[in-house]
C-alpha cells in the first residue's frame, strides 16, 4: 500500500518567545521540521505534504533543502489541526494508500513506530499512536474498550475517572487518505477555541461503522517541542542517545558527555575522540582516525589515521586524506589535505590542495580571497613550505619544492626549486642599545 506523508508545521510557537517559527528552531544542527521528515522517510513515501502557516517561506525553504521533491501547502488562517491536514487534501488529489500525520515539532519518532502504526492499519480504519504518560497532565486521554479506540477526550474536559488515565494522545495518526479527507469534512468547530480538531476523528470514524485503535510508543518519541526549554531537554536526550550509539558501534570517546555531535555525524570504528569535540553537520570520519581536544568540525571529511587538533578548525569542503595531520590552531576551508600531509601548528589553509606526503610550517597562510573572488593554491606531493609563507593566490608550488619561512610567494615555484621571497636582512653594530637608551630617556622625561 503507498504512503504519504502530511507534517504539520504552521504553528508560531508562542512560547519559544522567537521570531522564528518553532519548526526551525535546530536540534543536533537540524530544524526540528528536517528531524521530522527524516523519520518519515523511513516508510518510503510515495508525497510528503508539508502544511506551513507562520513564516512560511522559511519553512519553505527548510523544507526544499531536506526534499525537493515535498509539497508545501499554506494554512493562511491557523483553525486547529483538522484544519490544517485538510489543506493538505489537495495535494493528495488522485493518491490512493495511507496517509500518516506528523508534527514539524516532534523530532524522535522511531521508523519502527511508523511501521507499527502501518502494520495496525491492516485491521483498523484509524490507527493513533498513544504513549504511557509518566505525568499525563495536560495531554489528551484515549479512551479504550480492549483494542478498540472510542473517543479521544482533551484533559479539561475529562472527568476524574478519565484524567486518571495515563494513555495518551501523540497527535500521530494514520488512516487512508480517502477516509481520512472524508471524515476531516464532519469534523465541527462547536467548542471553546472555535478550532476544528484532528482528535475528533475516532469518535466520528465509530458514528460512521468504522475502527479505530490506539498502538504505543516510549513517551520519549513523542515529545513536542514548544518551549526552549523543551528544546534543551531535547537536544541533551538526542546526545545522550547518539553517544551511547557511538560507543556501542566501536567509537572512543574519552568523556562521551562533552562531545556534541549533530544529526547525520558518522564515525567509523576505532577512530578515537577526546573532550570538548563538536561536530556541526556533513562530519565523515574514517576508522581509526583520532579527534583531540577542543576541535570544531563541519562539513569534512577525515581519513583514515588521521589526526585533527588539539583546538582545529574543519570548516565545510575539508577533505582529510588518510594519516593526514592538521593540528594545534589549524583553520581548514574548501581545501584537499593529501595523504600523509603534515598542517601541524598555526595555519590556515583555504582554497587549496596538498598534496601527499607536504609539510606545511607554521604560520602559514593561504591568501586565498581579494575582497571579491577565492583563488586556487595549489602544493605538490611532498612539498616544503617554510614557516610563516604567505601563499598568495592564484599560485602553485611543485612537488618537492620548498620555500624559505618568512616568504612572500606571489609566482609559481616549480617542482624541486627553493623559494626564497624576503626581504635582506640589514644589522646595524650598537643601534638597539643607543635606541633603548634614548626611549627611557623619554619615559623618564614624562614621568618628571
Amino acid at each position: 500500500m503507498p504512503t504519504a506523508l502530511v507534517i504539520l508545521a504552521a504553528g508560531q510557537g508562542t512560547r519559544m518567545n522567537s521570531e522564528m517559527p518553532k519548526v526551525l528552531h535546530r536540534i543536533a544542527g537540524a530544524p526540528l521540521i528536517a528531524h521530522a521528515m527524516r523519520a518519515g522517510a523511513a516508510v518510503a513515501p510515495e508525497r510528503v505534504v508539508v502544511v506551513t502557516g507562520h513564516g512560511a517561506e522559511q519553512v519553505e525553504e527548510a523544507v526544499a533543502a531536506f526534499d525537493a521533491s515535498a509539497i508545501c501547502v499554506r494554512q493562511t488562517e491557523q483553525l486547529g489541526t483538522g484544519h490544517a491536514v485538510l489543506q493538505a487534501a489537495p495535494a493528495l488529489d488522485g493518491f490512493a494508500g495511507d496517509v500518516i500525520v506528523l508534527y514539524g515539532d516532534t523530532p524522535f519518532i522511531r521508523p519502527e513506530t511508523l511501521d507499527a502504526m502501518l502494520a495496525a492499519r491492516r485491521s483498523h480504519d484509524i490507527v493513533v499512536l498513544g504513549f504511557e504518560a509518566a505525568e499525563p497532565g495536560g495531554y489528551g486521554r484515549l479512551l479504550m474498550e480492549d483494542d478498540r479506540l472510542v473517543r479521544i477526550v482533551e484533559a479539561k474536559d475529562a472527568t476524574p475517572e478519565q484524567l486518571a488515565i495515563s494513555f495518551c494522545n501523540s497527535g500521530l495518526l494514520a488512516a487512508d487518505a480517502a477516509t481520512l479527507t472524508g471524515l476531516l469534512k464532519k469534523v465541527e468547530n462547536d467548542n471553546a477555541a472555535g478550532e476544528y480538531y484532528l482528535t475528533d476523528i475516532p469518535a466520528l470514524a465509530a458514528a460512521a461503522g468504522l475502527s479505530a485503535t490506539a498502538i504505543r510508543a516510549a513517551e520519549r518519541e513523542t515529545l513536542g517541542i514548544d518551549t526552549r526549554a523543551a528544546l534543551a531537554r531535547a537536544e541533551a536526550l538526542f546526545q545522550a542517545a547518539r553517544r551511547a550509539e557511538m560507543l556501542e558501534a566501536g567509537v572512543a570517546l574519552t568523556a562521551p558527555e562533552t562531545v556534541f555531535f549533530a544529526y547525520d555525524t558518522e564515525i567509523g570504528r576505532d577512530a578515537e575522540v577526546e573532550p570538548n569535540v563538536v561536530f556541526g553537520p556533513g562530519v565523515t570520519v574514517e576508522s581509526g582516525a583520532r579527534i583531540r581536544a577542543f576541535s570544531h568540525l563541519e562539513g569534512a571529511h577525515v581519513g583514515a589515521g588521521a589526526t585533527v587538533g588539539p583546538y582545529a578548525r574543519l570548516r565545510p569542503g575539508a577533505e582529510l586524506g588518510n594519516g593526514a595531520r592538521v593540528g594545534n590552531f589549524v583553520e581548514v576551508k574548501e581545501a584537499r589535505i593529501g595523504e600523509g600531509a603534515k598542517v601541524n601548528h598555526l595555519s590556515y589553509i583555504g582554497d587549496a590542495t596538498l598534496g601527499e606526503g607536504s609539510n606545511i610550517g607554521a604560520g602559514t597562510i593561504t591568501c586565498n580571497y581579494d575582497g571579491v573572488m577565492k583563488h586556487e593554491t595549489q602544493i605538490g606531493a611532498r612539498a616544503f613550505i617554510g614557516s610563516n609563507t604567505m601563499l598568495v593566490a592564484p599560485v602553485s608550488v611543485g612537488e618537492e619544492a620548498m620555500t624559505a619561512s618568512g616568504s612572500v610567494i606571489t609566482e609559481d615555484v616549480p617542482a624541486g626549486a627553493l623559494a626564497l621571497a624576503r626581504g635582506t636582512q640589514v644589522n646595524k653594530p650598537g643601534l638597539a642599545t643607543k635606541l633603548m637608551a634614548r626611549l627611557r630617556a623619554i619615559k623618564a622625561g614624562k614621568k618628571g
